[in-house]
């Protein structure tokens, strides 16, 4: 939904979002399989995998192409202090960019180079190009660590702890304690994290509503990333006119030609994470997926048509597809894209 804005400079995009705030610890394991590092937060199409597993375990039918009917963001962290939703300060990810900003006072770079998170009410003045540091003292007291934000924020809403867990393992008749560290991840209040949404949610919600009971991230069987769900409204104020648009999802180009528009401009910014890992799915445990790089969140490009860019893929390998058992192995790559000036 868009309306104009003052001066008809800006545009009001008011999107639906759901919360994830979570009864238990999370972890989210990264490329290294790590458990003594957990990552803060979860890319788009990580929780359409999640959602598509979850649906069909249950018996829901999976569309042919892997489509659930809905584009989603990744999931960013929002921090609430009270049960009030009005109280909510939602952050989204700084936007990636091929130059450095312009400060009125250098001896502050570090702290800018710091920031990963704005808040949404700040976020629209980045989107119209807006520099926050080249003028405004006051600016530089809104960066609080990662975040960007004109809310009160306590010192930290999200806590990172490592903890000691012990293995048992039988050898030659005898039980061995292994000790092994995971990093649990928490969060203060209210808060968690929350994702964008766009298109027919029928299918995401029962998705959403399986995963509540079995949880999300790794270590699920020993309790953790348990969650309820709650919806919202997001605005964020978007400029009418943009020759570039910043990503909020995970991007998989669907082609060469796409991926050249999307690489048309000169003032792109973008980085990208390998995606795969092992099947999770019997009997293919042992196996590992195929691997397809993706483009993260906050990356710049090229204006497109649409305000969703990318595609699904098929991350089966061929001893899985040649199986009598086989099924898809589904990564959702579309992104959902907010127009930004450069």
């Amino acid at each position: 939904m868009l309306m104009a804005g003052k001066h008809n400079y800006n545009a009001m995009a008011t999107f639906k979002i759901y919360k994830l705030h979570f009864n238990t610890p999370l972890h989210i394991g990264d490329k290294r399989d790590d458990e003594g590092v957990s990552l803060k937060t979860i890319q788009s199409d990580t929780l359409m995998a999640a959602i598509t597993s979850a649906l069909a375990k249950v018996g829901n039918k999976i569309p042919d192409n892997g489509d659930l009917g809905c584009v989603v963001s990744s999931l960013f962290p929002y921090y609430q202090g009270e049960k009030d939703t009005s109280s909510a300060t939602y952050f989204l990810p700084m936007p990636l960019s091929s130059r450095p900003p312009v400060l009125a006072d250098v001896s502050k770079a570090k702290m800018v180079k710091r920031i990963r998170w704005i808040d949404a009410q700040l976020y629209g003045k980045v989107l119209a190009g807006e520099n926050l540091f080249d003028g405004s003292v006051e600016h530089f007291d809104y960066i609080h660590g990662e975040f960007l934000t004109t809310s009160v924020l306590p010192d930290k809403f999200i806590r990172s702890e490592v903890c000691q867990r012990v293995k048992l393992e039988s050898r030659v008749g005898e039980t061995d304690a292994l000790p092994y560290y995971v990093d649990r991840i928490t969060f203060e209040h209210r808060s968690g994290l929350y994702f964008i949404v766009k298109g027919d949610t029928t299918l995401l919600d029962k998705g959403l509503h399986i995963l509540m009971q079995e949880g999300i991230g790794t270590d699920r069987s020993i309790g953790y990333g348990f969650f309820e769900v709650q919806t919202d409204e997001l605005k964020l104020n978007t400029p009418l006119e943009a020759k570039y648009v910043v990503s909020l999802s995970l991007l998989i180009p669907a082609d060469k030609n796409q991926l050249n528009g999307l690489f048309s401009g000169e003032e792109i910014a973008y980085d990208f994470l390998r995606r795969g890992g092992w099947i999770t799915t019997q009997p293919y445990q042992q196996l590992r997926k195929n691997a397809i790089y993706g483009f993260l969140p906050g990356s710049v490009f090229s204006k497109q048509e649409n305000d969703v860019c990318g595609t699904i893929v098929d991350l089966a390998p061929a001893i899985v597809k040649a199986s009598s058992e086989a099924h898809p192995i589904w990564r959702d790559g579309r992104s959902i894209l907010l127009p930004i000036k450069r």
